[in-house]
């Protein structure tokens, strides 16, 4: 059966071209190249081996069944923020990797599985321990297990985990109590052992928007501190320098298993090995052939390690400070400048886009990395023992942690550069050649100001506007500018990060009116991030029906439905405030997801608008004749891309199609601005087919 999955893994087309080229190559330089497709052969068939025992489990036998399984805990479980079902939230759930060891008494086996569980009482398990689980079975997308369990119901513990587990799960619950609250204590505990569990959502967006995720990533940068300390300690200890090295080695071991074997971490330590052998041995201490080996060898154990967006950012970021960085001047740019340029095509795959002032926020946070990172081990070791004097050293370095905060806050304000990842991948490219065949890094800084001063010509939204819509992904958010930093707000999206961000975008500091169409959490559940640092007025939220009226600032609002506050046909649909909004240059029908029922009940009480935000996301789901009547000028669909429901319906586009409005859909468009004066409009979007690049 492995066979057949090692043809399967080498046999694609790509492949035989990769192949191709190997073979082309080794068989003109064999010295240089034998080695390079051994290890290709190598790693196919590692990975062959696994996916066969993988695809042949006997867990497949029981998929969209429910089992009895033993499992034995590999990772901490880590709380998953909760997700749109439908139109409401999920319960929060939490997620951790096992090894399945027993299924309903039958089969025996050692297989990795996902676990989905909805019970608290799992939050507190450690690696090692085994426990008995209830669980539906179900087909995974990651690649790396076989299976995926979704337990909801209770999960029996039946092992408990080993002294040293428990010491090093002491350890991090001492680190994190002594390093107290708000986002400065929050970042402390990641900082040192890569602990995230107290970073609350709008603390690791900023930190993420800043480029400064790594800090709280355990790394390359995190072993070479904590190893220079420890060989520098153990010089008290040992006069040989290989009783030191030996020593450092095992305190590294037991770092991994504090911190967790994550793939930076694993990384490192390959790498960390391969020099720690070459000091003892005198063979020699080059960088490349650790960085090589480190690879190689995390990836033969664990080849589904070369599929983490972790590891490869790990490996990129390093070869970027040792290829790159000795090339680039001024000196002290050359790191942040190398990582961002290696490590750009990965994080523009991964978020989208990509923050130039991460540079200048990875110079300004340099200085407080190390004093929290040797200070907060040392902390951390000490804290099962005596946590009055962990919490004393955490309190000299809070002030390092107070900075890099301030930093991640300050720098996470200014947009970011949105690329598609292609062109993000060119650019890269093209700097690399340059830097590493001209050696200049004015080359760089240079290339850099170029793409900022582009960015800052596109930069969304440019000028004045007077509606917009922002991307929100599957839900509803639409502003009506007020002018002076002022704006109604109708709905809020499903996501509070995403609507702050557009808010600060479109930049709204008071919103004097904001109606919360419906109860829906794809309508409702961004508006924590609406009262971020903003002041709110009144708030129509199920309180009004049809007749109440508001003028602010030129604009008559009316709300046409509910007709009747007690009325409720059982779909929270057709509960939604509708409302119109009159002024002299636009005027807008906002329909929130009211349906064909409701819709026929509004038929002559509109008229002809100029904007109509489309009701139900352009559902299928339309009062035809309502749509004639109104006879926009332009139809905004807010979207999410590839959604379940088929949203929009390609009959809802071509009716508004029909009656010439100007289709807007933020699938496709992003976000859109729409600049009014006296019934004309000039429409803004955030994507554009032929744009270069563009600010979110």
């Amino acid at each position: 059966m492995w066979v057949g999955a090692l043809v399967q893994s080498v046999v694609a087309p790509w492949r035989l071209v990769l192949a191709g080229i190997l073979l082309a190559l080794f068989l003109r330089q064999k010295k240089k190249f034998a080695v390079l497709l051994v290890a290709f052969v190598l790693g196919a068939l590692v990975i062959s081996l696994r996916i066969a025992s993988l695809d042949n489990s006997a867990l497949h036998q029981y998929f969209y069944r429910s089992a009895q399984i033993q499992v034995q805990v590999s990772t901490d479980p880590v709380l998953v923020a909760p997700k749109i079902v439908g139109t409401a939230f999920a319960r929060p759930s939490y997620s951790f990797l096992g090894q399945a060891t027993l299924i309903d008494n039958r089969y025996r086996l050692r297989i990795p599985v996902r676990i989905m569980a909805s019970t608290k009482s799992v939050a507190q398990l450690l690696p090692g321990q085994k426990i008995l689980l209830v669980a539906k079975v179900l087909p995974s997308k990651e690649r790396r297990v076989a299976a995926l369990l979704i337990v909801s119901q209770k999960v029996e513990i039946t092992s408990e985990p080993s002294p040293f587990v428990q010491l090093l799960a002491l350890i991090r619950a001492g680190l994190r109590t002594a390093s107290g609250g708000a986002d400065s204590g929050a970042l402390i505990p990641g900082m040192v052992i890569g602990d995230v569990s107290k970073q609350s959502v709008d603390f690791k967006n900023e930190m993420r928007r800043s480029g400064l995720t790594h800090l709280v990533a355990v790394s390359g940068a995190n072993f070479a501190i904590v190893s220079a300390f420890v060989l520098w300690g153990m010089q008290f200890l040992f006069r040989k320098v290989n009783y030191r090295l030996i020593a450092t080695a095992l305190f590294l071991s037991a770092f991994i298993a504090l911190v967790r074997p994550s793939p930076s971490v694993l990384r490192a330590a390959a790498m960390a090995a391969v020099l720690l052998y070459a000091h003892a041995t005198k063979q020699g201490r080059d960088s490349l052939p650790a960085l090589g080996f480190a690879i190689a060898a995390v990836v033969v154990l664990d080849p589904f390690q070369a599929r983490d967006p972790g590891f490869a950012l790990s490996v990129l970021a390093t070869a970027g400070l040792l290829l790159l960085a000795p090339k680039i001047r001024p000196q002290f740019l050359a790191p942040p400048i190398a990582a961002l340029i290696f490590c750009a095509p990965v994080i523009v795959a991964l978020s989208g886009y990509l923050s130039p002032m991460s540079i200048v926020a990875n110079l300004l946070a340099a200085p407080a990395v190390t004093p929290i990172t040797i200070v907060g081990f040392i902390a951390a070791l000490i804290s099962p023992i005596s946590p009055w004097l962990a919490s004393l050293l955490i309190l000299l370095i809070k002030p390092c942690a107070h900075w890099i905060v301030l930093v991640a806050s300050w720098s996470s304000e200014f947009p970011v550069l949105t690329l598609r990842t292609g062109t993000i991948g060119f650019i890269a490219t093209v700097v690399l050649v340059l830097l590493l065949y001209f050696g200049k890094g004015r080359i760089a800084v240079i290339l850099l100001i170029v793409v900022l001063l582009l960015a800052w010509l596109q930069r969304f939204p440019a000028g004045e506007w007077s509606v917009a819509n922002c991307d929100v992904g599957q839900g509803d958010s639409l502003v009506i500018n007020l002018h002076s930093h002022r704006g109604i707000v109708i709905d809020t999206g499903p996501d509070p990060q995403v609507i702050d961000r557009c808010l600060h975008n479109l930049g709204i500091r008071e919103i004097p009116l904001l109606i919360l169409t419906h109860p829906h959490a794809d309508h409702v559940g961004g508006l924590p991030g609406v009262m971020k640092n903003r002041s709110i007025g009144r708030t129509w939220y199920g309180n009004v029906e049809a007749g109440t009226k508001a003028h602010i600032e030129g604009l008559d609002i009316s709300v046409l439905w509910p007709r009747s506050l007690s009325e409720d046909d059982g779909n929270p649909n057709n509960s939604s405030i509708a409302v119109v909004v009159r002024g002299k240059d636009f005027s807008l029908f906002a329909a929130g997801d009211i349906e064909p029922p409701v819709q026929s009940q509004l038929e002559s009480r509109i008229g002809k608008v100029d904007i109509y935000k489309v009701a139900h996301h352009g559902s299928r789901y339309q009062d035809l004749t309502l749509m004639r009547e109104l006879s926009p000028s332009i139809a905004i669909i807010s979207v999410g891309a590839v959604n379940s429901y088929g949203h929009p319906a390609a009959s809802t586009i071509d009716a508004l199609t029909a009656l010439h409005a100007k289709v807007l859909r933020t699938d496709h468009d992003g976000a859109i601005a729409i600049q009014a004066a006296n019934h004309r409009f000039t429409v803004q979007r955030s994507k554009r087919w032929l744009r270069f690049l563009y600010w979110n």
